[in-house]
C-alpha cells in the first residue's frame, strides 16, 4: 500500500481529498495535518509515500516544506494540490521534483488520474531493479504523451480510460437493474456532466440500454448494462 499524507489547511478540502483518495485501491490514508510545522513532526515519526500538498496555508507555505523535504533528502513524493496557477509557484513546485500538480477547484477524474499514474510508476520501481530505455520512455518519461496520444484514437475527446473504469465498476455492481446518471455521478464523486458523457458513449457503444422516464419535475434518462456487450470496451479497461 501506498502512504499518504495530507497537508492542507482548509479541513473542508482535506476531507474532499480524503473521500477522493478512499475511491482508488492502493492507497492508504496516515494521516490530515493542517500545517507545515505540523507535517514536519508528522514526517519525523512515520514513514510517508506520498504528500498531497496545498501551497496556501498559514505561517509557512507548502513550497517551503517541499525544499524541506528535498534539503532532507527524504524519500518522499509529493502531488500538489492548489490554487496557486501562478507559473512563478508552479515552475517552481515542477522544479523541486513535483509528481503531479492539480490546479483548485478539480473533478475526481483529474485526482484519479494524478494518483493512478503515481501508482503505476511506483508499481514499476518495485517490479524492477534496473530499467532499459522502453521502460523510461514508455512508463515514466514520455508514457502520458504516448497514452493521451493512443486514447485519443479511440476514446472520444474528454473521455478517459481510467474514468471509465470507474464508472463501469459502479454500473456492474447495479447487477443489472436501472440506475440514473445522478446514482453514478454519487457514487464516483464524478460531476453530473462528465458521467452523461460517459453514460451516453456506453449506450452508442451499444453497452447500455437507455430509456427516458417522464415523471415531476425534468424527465430522467435511466440506463440497463447489457452484460453480453461488455466486451465492446475491454480494449479500454
Amino acid at each position: 500500500m501506498i502512504k499518504v499524507l495530507i497537508v492542507e489547511d482548509d479541513p473542508m478540502v482535506a476531507e474532499f481529498n480524503k473521500r477522493y483518495l478512499k475511491e482508488i485501491k492502493g492507497f492508504s490514508l496516515l494521516g490530515i495535518v493542517h500545517n507545515v510545522k505540523d507535517a514536519k513532526e508528522f514526517l519525523e515519526k512515520e514513514k510517508v509515500n506520498l504528500i498531497l500538498l496545498d501551497v496556501y496555508m498559514p505561517g509557512t507555505n507548502g513550497l517551503e516544506l517541499l525544499h524541506y523535504i528535498r534539503e532532507q533528502k527524504m524519500a518522499v513524493d509529493v502531488i500538489l494540490i492548489s490554487a496557486a496557477a501562478d507559473t512563478d509557484k508552479i515552475q517552481t513546485a515542477l522544479r523541486l521534483g513535483v509528481t503531479d500538480y492539480l490546479i483548485k477547484p478539480f473533478e475526481f477524474e483529474r485526482f484519479s488520474q494524478a494518483m493512478e499514474k503515481y501508482k503505476d510508476k511506483s508499481a514499476l520501481f518495485e517490479r524492477k531493479q534496473v530499467l532499459n530505455q522502453e521502460d523510461l520512455d514508455d512508463r515514466i518519461l514520455h508514457g502520458d504523451q504516448r497514452a493521451s496520444g493512443e486514447l485519443a484514437q479511440v476514446l472520444p475527446k474528454g473521455l478517459t480510460n481510467s474514468t471509465l473504469q470507474n464508472i463501469i465498476n459502479v454500473i456492474k455492481s447495479k447487477d443489472g437493474t436501472l440506475f440514473s446518471t445522478d446514482e453514478i455521478a454519487e457514487s464516483t464523486y464524478i460531476s453530473r456532466v462528465s458521467v452523461r458523457k460517459y453514460l451516453k458513449y456506453l449506450t452508442q457503444l451499444g453497452v447500455l440500454e437507455e430509456s427516458l422516464t417522464y415523471g415531476i419535475g425534468r424527465p430522467v434518462y435511466f440506463y440497463t448494462l447489457k452484460k453480453d456487450k461488455l466486451k465492446q470496451i475491454s480494449m479500454y479497461l
